[in-house]
């Protein structure tokens, strides 16, 4: 839930109001937790007493009115809005040059997919989350959610988070600095090819003395990637299945993938 008058966003649940106190405490203007769960965040309360910001005890129908959801668990935090800043040459360069992993994510459909992909990247070490601008996991002014952190459990505190116009044009540009890896149902290769990839002549020359970086790309769960965005990828894998069911949720594919690479 946005709070437009005063641009603040409120997160909920645990762990995720807790990594934002962990990360970033003064980013957490007010906040609102049961009777229950004072202990838990008696550091941060005395933080807001210091900096003359409010905290209060409240119920479970308090909790759910400020924070618009039942899944608070017991606690809210109202921070300043994170905005998603445009990916630039000097994001993509320290990536490559760092040998870091990420994820570009075209089209994955809604802020709960957003969230447990973020979470998912989170736990393997990646480094950025890249965002289309035309993704319907956004709203109109390119914010993250309330539900999108709750999902997340804290992982968008480990994460730059960057968003590009045209998921095909960046790519263009990123495989000349990247291994970038497309998804496909029905692609050729699969996950278990990804080392060989990773190890040969062409991939290992972008990073000079270790791992290149990675760019996983993952699409809309109903109709996948475009032809335009599989045309500028290094290359494309799939997790192969039974065939009983279509295709995995993103963001299961997604810790699969990510999972594979953080073991390379």
């Amino acid at each position: 839930m946005r709070n437009k008058l005063t641009d603040e966003l409120a997160i909920c649940g645990m762990n995720a109001v807790l990594a934002v106190c962990e990360n970033h405490p003064l980013a957490i203007n007010r906040l609102f937790l049961r009777e229950d769960r004072f202990n838990s965040f008696t550091g941060i309360c005395k933080q807001l007493a210091e900096r003359r910001r409010p905290y209060k005890i409240c119920d479970d129908e308090e909790l759910e009115r400020i924070c618009k959801s039942v899944h608070h668990q017991g606690v809210v935090a109202m921070i300043e809005e994170p905005v998603i800043e445009p990916l630039n040459l000097d994001d993509l360069n320290l990536w490559a040059d760092e040998g870091k992993t990420g994820v570009i994510l075209h089209s994955v459909g809604n802020d709960h997919n957003l969230g447990a992909v973020a979470r998912a990247a989170a736990f393997f070490d990646v480094s950025f989350i890249v965002l289309n601008e035309k993704d319907s996991s956004f709203n109109e002014e390119m914010r993250l959610t309330t539900s999108a952190c709750r999902v997340a459990e804290g992982a968008f505190e480990h994460l730059a988070v960057r968003r590009i116009k045209s998921t095909a044009s960046f790519l263009k540009d990123a495989v000349k600095r990247l291994v970038t890896i497309g998804t496909d149902t029905r692609a050729r290769m699969r996950i278990s090819d990804l080392a060989g990839i990773v190890s040969t002549p062409k991939t290992a020359k972008l990073r000079q003395g270790g791992r290149p970086g990675i760019a996983l790309v993952l699409g809309n769960e109903e109709t996948g990637l475009p032809k335009d965005v599989k045309d500028q990828c290094s290359c494309i894998l799939r997790i192969p299945g039974t065939g009983n069911i279509d295709s995995l949720n993103v963001s299961q594919a997604a810790a699969l993938f990510l999972h594979a690479i953080y073991e390379l």
